[in-house]
């Protein structure tokens, strides 16, 4: 059996002030923003881009994640957001990210989520795309 096609992304992100707490370190809130974009950007590669997702009322959804702080991020950093997907199933997929300062190269955060596709209103689950099986060239 051929490996599926998992998408990756790179995301570049400035640490803006209100990133970050009364200490200048980067707030943990503020990482999940960061990955959002990041997926939401990887997304629109995997043909879900935001306003066909409003249109056809199907969302990627996240179900669980999985984060882990290792390093603070300050304020000023730019930082590089790298991820992708890293499982497939029927109805659910994983994405695995991580927070990287490339002037040092030290990883600031790790993050897994459990998403799975589905369908507003109504809120029903539905089956990965068959196209996001395709084999790797």
């Amino acid at each position: 059996m051929s490996q599926p096609a998992l998408p990756q992304i790179e995301h570049g992100v400035t640490v803006m002030f209100y990133d970050t707490d009364c200490a200048g370190v980067v707030h943990n809130i503020a990482y999940l923003r960061f990955i959002e974009a990041a997926r939401t950007l990887m997304a629109a590669e995997m043909g879900m881009p935001l306003r066909e997702m409003v249109e056809t009322g199907l969302y990627p959804v996240v179900l669980r994640t999985e984060i882990d702080y290792r390093m603070p991020g300050r304020v000023g950093d730019r930082l590089l957001v790298r991820g992708g997907v890293s499982e497939l199933g029927r109805v659910r997929f994983w994405v695995k990210f991580e927070v990287v300062r490339p002037e040092d190269h030290a990883v600031l955060v790790t993050c897994r989520q459990s998403l799975a596709l589905i369908r507003m209103p109504g809120a029903k689950a539905e089956r990965l795309p068959e196209e996001w099986f395709a084999t790797q060239p």
